[in-house]
């Protein structure tokens, strides 16, 4: 009587021995939870900004000023242009441009948002601040920028979201560029065992 033959074949491994095996990759893409953190920090962002904006409009006249601390006063300037005054005759282009830049950086999360955990935060805050101050350009033709310290021009909530979102940004990326990584030998070599 003769017995079936049997083909053995564990798990993780091919028929033949030689066939690569293929390894389980994950998506990059932004899930559900991500999305809804970006636009929590996002909505934030906005709300944050667009009221510390109507409470100066409210309380001090164009170019009026009050002093807070040392160096530092609320001061209500328009600035039409991008940072620094920048481009102020410009401002259908920084419409355009920013609705752009936006537009890449919900792009870049949709396809990456899971590539790093901070991608939601940095991400939020860049797009908050961006949106925050497009609506305003939109809106009234400037911004109004109030904080003052007086060595440095004047800026507004949403101008610090996007630094600091961008500066999040940049560290996530460095750190993940510093951290050891074995050599592809080495990775080849554990993917196959």
């Amino acid at each position: 009587m003769n017995e079936p033959v049997r083909h053995e074949v564990r798990v993780g491994s091919a028929t033949d021995g030689l066939t690569p095996i293929s390894v389980a990759q994950r998506s990059l893409g932004a899930n559900v939870a991500q999305w809804l953190s970006l636009s929590a920090i996002a909505l934030a962002a906005i709300a944050a900004d667009q009221i510390t904006k109507h409470v100066v409009t409210s309380h001090l006249g164009l170019d009026e000023g009050t002093h807070v601390i040392g160096t530092f006063w609320i001061h209500n300037v328009q600035n039409s242009g991008i940072a620094f005054g920048l481009f102020a005759s410009a401002t259908a282009e920084v419409i355009v441009l920013t609705g752009i830049a936006v537009a890449w950086m919900l792009t870049y999360f949709a396809r990456s948002g899971a590539k790093h955990p901070v991608l939601p935060v940095a991400l939020g805050l860049v797009t908050g601040g961006s949106l925050s101050n497009l609506v305003d350009r939109v809106r009234l033709g400037y911004v109004t920028d109030f904080l003052d310290f007086r060595y440095w021009p004047a800026f507004n909530l949403a101008d610090s979201f996007i630094v600091i979102g961008v500066g999040i940004l940049i560290a996530a990326l460095l750190a993940a560029d510093s951290e050891p990584r074995r050599p592809r030998r080495f990775r080849d070599a554990a993917a196959r065992h």
